[in-house]
């Protein structure tokens, strides 16, 4: 039976409204970003302001720190991701293959870290931190990163695993190759999509992130763009141009990578929702 016509209007109103409602913020922080400078206080709304302008973007790659805090957050953020992927991909994998002693129980606290906030590790994971002399460095922020990523990385990448036939790894090993060699030459590929979305979450596990960073990192040409974005609200005054227009320029990698890699995202989070 066809749906009354009436319910599809309806429905994309609905749809229609989230979608504003959505865009709003981000249109708002556009227009101040384009504001000149005598109106960055002003209380009317123009998507395009009179005398609109792109100061606040010169200023920031012309007398600030910004593309040293864009290249700080892109290192982390691709040292994060690197170890997040290297890491989930073998643990899943022995995880979704192996039977050994303790597995059901590693299982189980791995996934018990989940169902706290990370604010709960930030002492514990700072005194260790701490002791191994990683404060104030990016490998410390990134090790910071990888542990409280890489549970979720792991159930999802042995989610995947599980999905993929066991036989394409005894055909392999009927040709030759041993047990590494038919992981890395033959799951690995077939797996490519929970690598993608496991390569994502560290990715932004580590670029929008503040608290961490805030503790960690303590000299400021070691600030990552969260640290850096947030230097330019004070106790007396905020840089709303600046603000605004760093927000922007920082939200663009984000979306760019989920465009590139939205062909993966659905196939490899239905893929990987299976349970054992």
């Amino acid at each position: 039976m066809k749906e009354p016509r009436y319910l599809t209007v309806l429905r994309h109103m609905v749809l229609l409204l989230f979608v504003a409602l959505a865009l709003w913020p981000i249109l708002d922080v556009v227009s101040i970003s384009l504001r000149p400078g005598n109106r960055l206080r002003s209380t009317e709304w123009q998507l395009i302001p009179d005398n609109w302008t792109f100061d606040s973007y010169r200023q920031l790659f012309a007398e600030g720190d910004f593309i040293r805090w864009m290249r700080n957050s892109l290192l982390v953020s691709a040292a994060v991701t690197t170890l997040g992927v290297a890491l989930a991909s073998i643990g899943g994998y022995a995880f979704s293959r192996f039977k050994f002693v303790g597995r059901q129980t590693m299982m189980l606290s791995i996934l018990t870290t989940q169902m706290f906030p990370a604010t709960m590790l930030l002492l514990p994971l700072y005194i260790m931190i701490a002791k191994l002399g990683l404060i104030n460095t990016f490998w410390g922020l990134s090790i910071f990163y990888v542990s409280t990523a890489l549970p979720f990385c792991i159930w999802q990448m042995k989610g995947f695993y599980d999905t993929i036939p066991v036989s394409l790894e005894e055909a392999a090993k009927i040709d030759g190759c041993t047990q590494f060699e038919a992981f890395t030459k033959v799951i690995l590929p077939v797996a490519q999509p929970g690598l993608v979305i496991t390569a994502l979450f560290s990715f932004m596990t580590a670029w929008s992130e503040y608290i961490v960073a805030a503790q960690v990192l303590q000299d400021r040409e070691m600030f990552t763009l969260p640290l850096g974005i947030k230097s330019f609200q004070a106790s007396m005054t905020t840089q709303w141009g600046l603000y605004a227009a760093a927000s922007i320029l920082v939200s663009i990698p984000v979306v760019l990578v989920f465009m590139v890699l939205s062909r993966y995202l659905v196939s490899g989070m239905t893929l990987g929702a299976v349970k054992e």
